[in-house]
């Protein structure tokens, strides 16, 4: 997140145990934390995978560089309405870019893919996510 300073990555650990609602309400909390620099060096150092939201700036797609020690970063581009075609038909839906970058040494490139695919079907699927 950005404040004043830079740049900061509050991290949220064991994310896979918690609850989407846990993890909103720990995000909400390290970010008003990291406005006022409150945040201890443990929850902003040692983070294995990120995300970057450029799309809150209407950014459609980007490539985001990978903070050693870290494997992964996942960037998150705008959701914009854009024209495809669906059964042969150009129609306009919602449409929004994420890319993925790996350090191979930690995370093979199909692994990645396989990540991006589960993630595009959560997306697309939303009630996968409270389950």
């Amino acid at each position: 997140m950005a404040i004043a300073d830079g740049l900061i990555t509050p991290i949220v650990r064991s994310a896979d145990r918690k609850t989407l609602r846990e993890i909103a309400s720990e995000v909400r909390d390290m970010a008003e934390r990291a406005k006022v620099r409150k945040l201890r060096a443990e929850e902003y150092t040692g983070a294995t995978f990120s995300i970057s939201n450029l799309g809150m700036f209407g950014i459609d797609e980007f490539t985001a560089v990978i903070n050693p020690p870290e494997g992964a970063i996942l960037a998150i581009g705008a959701v914009k309405a854009k024209p495809v075609v669906r059964d042969n038909q150009v129609v306009v839906r919602q449409i929004m870019r994420v890319t993925m970058s790996c350090d191979h040494r930690v995370i093979d490139g199909a692994t990645g893919a396989k990540f991006l695919q589960t993630f595009q079907k959560m997306l697309e699927n939303p009630l996968y996510l409270v389950v």
